[in-house]
């Protein structure tokens, strides 16, 4: 693979987390707005909602473009970034907390994706 293909491919992950961030000020804004049945419009009407789909959006356009000349296989072990790219994000801004456990296996993820990088 080519730094630009893991550019994209590390960007992809990216726009994936900020979106899942964004979806979460979604859900945190929606659970102040009240009744079940009004979440819908509520959500309609939240901002960081449109922002987070317009990233996932963007997402999936540079992933489409990305497997045009990246095996899946060795493009989709980058998405997993994600799940360490979140968590850290939901520390950042929502004050959560991580413990030893997921420190280790964030590690491995990180690690996992540079060997299959490699290959």
């Amino acid at each position: 693979m080519t730094n630009n293909q893991v550019a994209a491919l590390l960007g992809i992950s990216a726009l994936l987390a900020a979106g899942q961030t964004l979806f979460k000020v979604a859900a945190l804004k929606l659970k102040g707005a009240g009744e079940a049945s009004a979440d819908m419009l509520a959500l309609a009407l939240i901002p960081s909602f449109w922002l987070a789909l317009v990233l996932y959006g963007l997402g999936t356009l540079l992933w489409i473009y990305i497997l045009q000349t990246v095996p899946l296989s060795r493009a989709y072990p980058f998405m997993a970034l994600a799940f360490v790219m979140v968590p850290l994000l939901a520390v950042a801004f929502f004050a959560e907390r991580l413990n030893l456990t997921y420190i280790i296996g964030a590690l491995l993820i990180v690690a996992g994706v540079v060997v299959t990088a490699r290959a």
